[in-house]
This record gives C-alpha cells, sequence and structure tokens, in this order.
C-alpha cells in the first residue's frame, strides 16, 4: 500500500565486532536498498555494543521517531546473543519460546544434532512477537510492534527482508538518476542549489572525485515523482551545457 506521505525508519546495528573493526557491516546498504522499494526513507543509523542498556536506550529513541526501526545482529545461540532480551527489557515484556519458532528449529535440525539448549535460543522471543520468515537456517526474524529484528549474517538478513516484502505500509519508491562531469563541485555549486530550488521534490546530491589526474563530480538526482525527475535531470545536463560542460549519463 502507497501513500503520498513519507514514511521513515531507523537501524540498528548491534554487535561489539563491528565496534572494534573486526567486522565490516554489510546490512546497512542492503536494508537501505530494500527500504527505498518499499517507499520508506532510511533516515538514520546507530550502531552499539552488545550491552543492554545501550540496546535499550537506542530501541526507545529511533522507535518513536520513526514509523519502523530494524536491527541487526545478536540473535544468535550464544551467551553474548543478548538482543532478544533487551528489546523485550524495552517494550517492558518478558522473554518466551515462541511454539512456531520452536517447532521451525526442530525439523530444521532433526538431521543436524537435534535442538539443543543453545539451538533453542533462537526460538525466544519479546512475549507478543511474531516471526519473520527465514527461509536458509530456519531461525526466523522476529516483529514486535513496529521493531523488526534481523539477522547480522547479511545473506540471512536479506532472506528475512524479503519475507517482509510488500508487507509494510509505505510510500512512493524514491528514484534516482545521474549525470557525470569532468567540473570541479566548487565551480558549479550555486548553479546545483539554484536548480535543486526550481524542481520542487527533487533532491541533487553531488558527489566530487579525482580520476585519470582531473577532478570530477557525479550529481544524483532524486525524486519519488518520475516526471518531475526526467524533468530535473534534463535541466540539469541543459545548465551544465550552457557553462561549457558535457553531462554524461548513468555517471563517470
Amino acid at each position: 500500500m502507497t501513500s503520498d506521505r513519507i514514511w521513515t525508519a531507523a537501524l540498528l546495528v548491534i554487535g561489539d565486532e563491528i565496534l572494534s573493526g573486526r567486522t565490516q557491516d554489510k546490512n546497512i546498504a542492503q536494508v537501505a536498498q530494500w527500504l527505498n522499494g518499499e517507499g520508506i526513507r532510511l533516515g538514520e543509523v546507530r550502531v552499539v555494543a552488545d550491552r543492554e542498556e545501550a540496546i535499550v536506550e537506542a530501541v526507545n529513541t529511533l522507535r518513536a521517531r520513526n514509523d519502523y526501526l530494524f536491527t541487526t545482529g545478536g540473535i544468535g545461540p550464544t551467551h553474548d546473543d543478548i538482543t532478544v532480551d533487551a528489546i523485550a527489557a524495552a517494550h517492558g515484556v518478558s522473554v518466551v519460546v515462541h511454539p512456531a519458532a520452536r517447532a521451525v528449529l526442530e525439523k530444521h535440525y532433526e538431521t543436524r544434532g537435534g535442538l539443543t539448549d543453545a539451538r533453542l535460543r533462537m526460538a525466544r522471543v519479546p512475549d507478543g512477537a511474531t516471526l519473520i520468515e527465514n527461509a536458509m537456517s530456519g531461525a526466523p526474524g522476529i516483529r514486535l510492534g513496529n521493531v523488526f529484528i534481523l539477522a547480522g549474517v547479511p545473506h540471512i538478513a536479506a532472506l528475512m527482508l524479503q519475507g517482509l516484502t510488500g508487507k509494510l505500509e509505505g510510500g512512493h519508491p524514491m528514484l534516482s538518476r545521474t549525470l557525470g562531469c569532468w567540473v570541479p563541485e566548487s565551480e558549479i555549486a550555486d548553479m546545483l542549489g539554484a536548480t535543486e530550488r526550481a524542481h520542487a521534490g527533487c533532491q541533487i546530491g553531488s558527489y566530487p572525485f579525482f580520476r585519470e589526474g582531473r577532478v570530477g563530480a557525479n550529481f544524483v538526482v532524486r525524486s519519488t515523482d518520475a516526471a518531475g525527475l526526467d524533468a530535473c535531470v534534463e535541466d540539469l545536463a541543459g545548465r551544465l551545457a550552457a557553462l561549457g560542460h558535457t553531462a554524461v549519463a548513468d555517471g563517470i
């Protein structure tokens, strides 16, 4: 379901391994891209350690000022996977073993050594939560209100997002087109601002680079309106040409 209102989401990345630099996060990009397709704008990202008080504070702050909050990490079978406990605490509810999650895990592990106590931890959810399907490892994601608890492993998180596709209320997807140009952005900064102001509903981002001994920039134009987007891109290309610069479609 789409609407003209802007729907927003936050992403909370949980894990000491991210903050230590040992693991590079790959979920931010894929969550952002998925949300864009659902007509939901990722407005902020926060990274916190595996400390319950830090997770609780972040969850309560982010879920209150966004339509949706997604978390990644900390829902595995080990002692330091405390995301479920922390999110339950943030909502003031207890942690329970979800019967459907337990059944899924029992089936998944019946030929893999059975459902041990450690594996059963992955069936624990905040009381009142529903499940998000995970077609790969059996252990499901979790939804509690407007909070969506995903795995930290990127390809498993992607499967959980796939299970949510088309199920959340959102607006119109953000569209984008890119123009590249061999010009220092400082030379055309005023023109870029004027072009954006001339096209309501469009945003122009400037991303400079240095290649082949030359300075250039790619300009990404974004809008939820396809016709407006095309008009802005055409206008930008024309203004660049008027200044003696050639715009390259799809960027450089």
